[in-house]
Protein backbone atom coordinates (compact mmCIF):
# COMPACT_ATOMS: atom_id res chain seq x y z
CA UNK A 1 0.00 0.00 0.00
CA UNK A 2 1.63 3.41 -0.64
CA UNK A 3 2.19 5.71 1.79
CA UNK A 4 1.47 9.13 1.88
CA UNK A 5 5.45 9.83 1.68
CA UNK A 6 5.71 7.55 -0.54
CA UNK A 7 2.91 9.68 -2.75
CA UNK A 8 5.05 12.88 -1.77
CA UNK A 9 8.41 11.29 -2.98
CA UNK A 10 6.70 10.20 -6.68
CA UNK A 11 5.47 14.16 -6.52
CA UNK A 12 8.73 15.80 -6.25
CA UNK A 13 10.33 13.02 -8.89
CA UNK A 14 7.89 14.05 -10.82
CA UNK A 15 8.99 17.98 -10.53
CA UNK A 16 12.36 17.09 -11.03
CA UNK A 17 11.80 15.22 -13.88
CA UNK A 18 10.25 18.74 -15.86
CA UNK A 19 12.86 20.92 -15.35
CA UNK A 20 14.12 19.65 -19.05
CA UNK A 21 13.97 21.15 -22.24
CA UNK A 22 11.64 19.15 -23.47
CA UNK A 23 8.60 20.31 -20.75
CA UNK A 24 4.98 19.37 -21.47
CA UNK A 25 3.44 21.68 -19.01
CA UNK A 26 -0.45 19.96 -19.72
CA UNK A 27 0.42 16.44 -18.42
CA UNK A 28 2.71 17.83 -15.71
CA UNK A 29 -0.57 19.97 -14.80
CA UNK A 30 -3.01 16.98 -15.58
CA UNK A 31 -0.26 15.12 -13.23
CA UNK A 32 -0.73 17.63 -10.52
CA UNK A 33 -4.18 17.86 -10.33
CA UNK A 34 -4.59 13.65 -9.80
CA UNK A 35 -1.90 13.94 -7.37
CA UNK A 36 -3.59 16.53 -5.37
CA UNK A 37 -6.89 14.32 -5.20
CA UNK A 38 -4.52 11.38 -3.57
CA UNK A 39 -2.59 13.47 -1.04
CA UNK A 40 -5.45 15.74 -0.06
CA UNK A 41 -8.76 15.08 1.67
CA UNK A 42 -10.57 16.65 -1.92
CA UNK A 43 -13.09 14.91 -4.55
CA UNK A 44 -11.65 16.76 -7.81
CA UNK A 45 -9.15 19.29 -8.77
CA UNK A 46 -8.98 22.34 -11.55
CA UNK A 47 -6.09 24.39 -12.50
CA UNK A 48 -6.24 27.49 -14.13
CA UNK A 49 -3.75 29.99 -15.89
CA UNK A 50 -3.94 33.45 -16.91
CA UNK A 51 -2.62 34.41 -20.89
CA UNK A 52 -1.28 37.26 -21.76
CA UNK A 53 -4.57 39.67 -21.41
CA UNK A 54 -4.73 38.51 -17.88
CA UNK A 55 -8.06 36.11 -18.50
CA UNK A 56 -7.80 32.52 -16.97
CA UNK A 57 -8.22 29.46 -18.84
CA UNK A 58 -8.40 26.10 -17.72
CA UNK A 59 -5.34 24.22 -18.63
CA UNK A 60 -5.81 21.46 -16.32
CA UNK A 61 -8.75 19.15 -14.13
CA UNK A 62 -8.72 15.91 -12.87
CA UNK A 63 -12.11 14.79 -14.41
CA UNK A 64 -14.63 15.87 -16.79
CA UNK A 65 -17.13 17.52 -14.33
CA UNK A 66 -14.62 19.66 -12.82
CA UNK A 67 -13.20 21.37 -15.68
CA UNK A 68 -16.65 22.66 -17.10
CA UNK A 69 -17.64 23.60 -13.47
CA UNK A 70 -14.32 26.08 -14.20
CA UNK A 71 -15.27 26.85 -17.63
CA UNK A 72 -18.84 27.88 -16.54
CA UNK A 73 -17.14 29.99 -13.94
CA UNK A 74 -14.86 31.39 -16.23
CA UNK A 75 -17.25 32.28 -18.69
CA UNK A 76 -19.50 34.09 -15.62
CA UNK A 77 -16.58 35.55 -14.68
CA UNK A 78 -17.61 34.09 -11.01
CA UNK A 79 -16.15 31.81 -8.17
CA UNK A 80 -13.03 31.40 -5.81
CA UNK A 81 -10.30 30.75 -8.00
CA UNK A 82 -11.66 33.83 -9.89
CA UNK A 83 -11.41 36.08 -7.34
CA UNK A 84 -8.35 34.11 -5.73
CA UNK A 85 -6.13 35.29 -9.07
CA UNK A 86 -7.77 38.30 -8.98
CA UNK A 87 -6.94 39.22 -5.22
CA UNK A 88 -3.56 37.09 -5.12
CA UNK A 89 -5.32 35.97 -1.98
CA UNK A 90 -6.60 32.22 -1.21
CA UNK A 91 -10.12 31.32 -0.42
CA UNK A 92 -10.03 28.35 1.74
CA UNK A 93 -13.00 26.44 3.62
CA UNK A 94 -15.80 28.09 1.19
CA UNK A 95 -18.93 26.76 2.22
CA UNK A 96 -21.53 25.98 -1.12
CA UNK A 97 -24.64 25.30 1.02
CA UNK A 98 -24.22 28.71 3.00
CA UNK A 99 -25.77 32.13 1.79
CA UNK A 100 -22.55 33.85 1.51
CA UNK A 101 -21.46 31.55 -1.23
CA UNK A 102 -24.92 31.83 -2.74
CA UNK A 103 -24.92 35.82 -2.68
CA UNK A 104 -21.07 36.16 -4.26
CA UNK A 105 -21.42 33.72 -6.51
CA UNK A 106 -24.69 32.78 -7.50
CA UNK A 107 -24.74 30.89 -10.65
CA UNK A 108 -20.77 29.01 -9.72
CA UNK A 109 -22.40 28.01 -6.28
CA UNK A 110 -25.37 26.93 -8.12
CA UNK A 111 -23.71 24.76 -10.72
CA UNK A 112 -20.88 23.21 -7.93
CA UNK A 113 -23.75 22.13 -6.28
CA UNK A 114 -25.25 20.67 -8.82
CA UNK A 115 -21.61 18.98 -9.67
CA UNK A 116 -22.46 17.62 -6.36
CA UNK A 117 -19.60 19.54 -4.51
CA UNK A 118 -20.33 21.33 -1.00
CA UNK A 119 -17.14 23.00 -0.14
CA UNK A 120 -13.90 24.19 -1.92
CA UNK A 121 -11.26 26.65 -1.74
CA UNK A 122 -9.07 28.25 -4.04
CA UNK A 123 -5.08 28.80 -3.77
CA UNK A 124 -2.79 31.28 -5.95
CA UNK A 125 -0.32 29.79 -8.38
CA UNK A 126 2.14 32.26 -7.34
CA UNK A 127 5.91 33.09 -7.73
CA UNK A 128 7.63 35.84 -4.99
CA UNK A 129 4.24 37.67 -4.80
CA UNK A 130 3.23 37.10 -8.67
CA UNK A 131 0.17 35.52 -9.10
CA UNK A 132 -0.27 33.26 -12.97
CA UNK A 133 -3.11 31.22 -11.69
CA UNK A 134 -5.11 29.53 -9.12
CA UNK A 135 -5.71 25.83 -8.24
CA UNK A 136 -9.63 24.71 -7.34
CA UNK A 137 -9.84 22.07 -4.82
CA UNK A 138 -13.36 20.63 -4.13
CA UNK A 139 -15.07 18.64 -1.69
CA UNK A 140 -17.72 16.33 -1.22
CA UNK A 141 -17.52 16.80 2.18
CA UNK A 142 -18.60 20.13 4.41
CA UNK A 143 -15.50 19.37 6.65
CA UNK A 144 -12.65 21.95 6.36
CA UNK A 145 -9.69 20.63 4.93
CA UNK A 146 -6.54 20.53 8.00
CA UNK A 147 -4.05 22.94 7.91
CA UNK A 148 -1.94 19.93 6.50
CA UNK A 149 -3.26 19.27 3.87
CA UNK A 150 -3.58 23.59 3.12
CA UNK A 151 -0.10 23.94 3.79
CA UNK A 152 0.65 20.70 1.07
CA UNK A 153 -1.65 21.83 -1.20
CA UNK A 154 0.25 25.66 -1.31
CA UNK A 155 3.30 23.92 -1.78
CA UNK A 156 2.07 21.89 -4.35
CA UNK A 157 0.56 25.41 -5.87
CA UNK A 158 4.35 26.97 -5.80
CA UNK A 159 6.15 23.93 -6.62
CA UNK A 160 3.80 24.15 -10.47
CA UNK A 161 4.31 27.49 -10.33
CA UNK A 162 8.04 27.23 -10.55
CA UNK A 163 7.63 24.53 -12.88
CA UNK A 164 5.75 27.01 -15.48
CA UNK A 165 8.02 29.29 -15.11
CA UNK A 166 10.71 27.02 -15.40
CA UNK A 167 14.06 28.20 -17.38
CA UNK A 168 13.12 32.37 -16.95
CA UNK A 169 13.72 34.73 -15.30
CA UNK A 170 11.29 37.32 -13.83
CA UNK A 171 12.75 40.06 -16.12
CA UNK A 172 11.74 37.51 -19.00
CA UNK A 173 8.41 38.66 -19.17
CA UNK A 174 7.93 38.15 -22.74
CA UNK A 175 9.03 34.60 -23.20
CA UNK A 176 6.95 33.25 -19.93
CA UNK A 177 3.72 34.91 -21.75
CA UNK A 178 4.15 33.28 -25.02
CA UNK A 179 5.13 30.04 -23.50
CA UNK A 180 1.96 30.06 -21.28
CA UNK A 181 -0.11 31.16 -24.34
CA UNK A 182 1.53 28.19 -26.15
CA UNK A 183 0.32 25.70 -23.17
CA UNK A 184 -3.15 27.69 -23.24
CA UNK A 185 -3.46 27.40 -27.48
CA UNK A 186 -2.39 23.13 -26.94
CA UNK A 187 -5.10 22.93 -24.34
CA UNK A 188 -7.54 23.90 -26.94
CA UNK A 189 -6.74 21.29 -29.31
CA UNK A 190 -5.93 18.68 -26.99
CA UNK A 191 -10.08 19.34 -25.69
CA UNK A 192 -10.97 18.75 -29.17
CA UNK A 193 -9.26 15.49 -29.71
CA UNK A 194 -10.71 13.67 -25.97
CA UNK A 195 -14.05 15.06 -27.88
CA UNK A 196 -13.10 12.83 -31.58
CA UNK A 197 -11.62 10.17 -29.51
CA UNK A 198 -15.04 9.82 -27.58
CA UNK A 199 -17.11 10.04 -29.87
CA UNK A 200 -15.07 7.76 -31.95
CA UNK A 201 -14.91 4.86 -29.37
CA UNK A 202 -18.16 5.66 -27.96
CA UNK A 203 -16.54 5.84 -24.14
CA UNK A 204 -16.59 8.68 -21.53
CA UNK A 205 -14.41 12.13 -22.24
CA UNK A 206 -12.52 10.85 -19.20
CA UNK A 207 -12.10 7.59 -20.12
CA UNK A 208 -10.69 8.50 -23.91
CA UNK A 209 -8.30 11.13 -22.36
CA UNK A 210 -7.06 8.65 -19.84
CA UNK A 211 -6.29 6.35 -23.06
CA UNK A 212 -4.55 9.05 -25.02
CA UNK A 213 -2.44 10.49 -22.41
CA UNK A 214 -1.54 7.22 -21.86
CA UNK A 215 0.00 6.31 -25.23
CA UNK A 216 1.65 9.72 -25.14
CA UNK A 217 3.22 8.82 -22.51
CA UNK A 218 4.34 5.27 -23.04
CA UNK A 219 5.89 6.77 -27.02
CA UNK A 220 7.75 9.66 -24.97
CA UNK A 221 5.23 12.19 -26.75
CA UNK A 222 3.58 15.40 -25.83
CA UNK A 223 0.32 15.59 -25.37
CA UNK A 224 -0.06 19.14 -27.48
CA UNK A 225 2.22 17.48 -30.36
CA UNK A 226 0.06 14.39 -30.47
CA UNK A 227 -3.04 16.05 -30.40
CA UNK A 228 -2.41 17.99 -33.46
CA UNK A 229 -1.59 15.09 -35.68
CA UNK A 230 -4.68 13.13 -34.35
CA UNK A 231 -6.77 16.82 -35.63
CA UNK A 232 -5.16 16.59 -38.77
CA UNK A 233 -5.50 12.82 -39.32
CA UNK A 234 -1.82 12.13 -39.63
CA UNK A 235 -2.28 9.84 -36.39
CA UNK A 236 -3.64 6.58 -36.52
CA UNK A 237 -6.59 6.88 -33.76
CA UNK A 238 -6.88 2.55 -33.90
CA UNK A 239 -3.11 2.47 -33.29
CA UNK A 240 -3.82 4.70 -29.90
CA UNK A 241 -6.57 2.13 -28.95
CA UNK A 242 -5.10 -0.93 -29.50
CA UNK A 243 -1.52 0.06 -27.51
CA UNK A 244 -4.11 0.05 -24.68
CA UNK A 245 -5.61 -3.31 -25.54
CA UNK A 246 -2.21 -4.65 -25.65
CA UNK A 247 -1.24 -3.31 -22.07
CA UNK A 248 -4.34 -4.61 -20.55
CA UNK A 249 -6.90 -1.89 -20.51
CA UNK A 250 -10.80 -1.91 -21.32
CA UNK A 251 -10.81 -1.52 -24.88
CA UNK A 252 -12.75 1.02 -26.14
CA UNK A 253 -15.39 -0.08 -28.50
Amino acid sequence: MTTRNQQLTEVFVEVADSLIDDFDVIDFLQNLSARCVELLDVAAVGVLLADDHDRLHVLAASDEDTRLLELFALQHDQGPCVDCYSDGRALVGVSLTGADAAARWPLFTRSARDTGFVATNALPLRLRGRVIGALGLFQNSPEPLSAQDLELAQALADVATISILQQRTLAQTETERDQLQYALNSRVIIEQVKGILAERWQITIDEAFAVFRAYARAHSRKLSELAREVAEGRQDTDTIRAYKARRGGTTPR
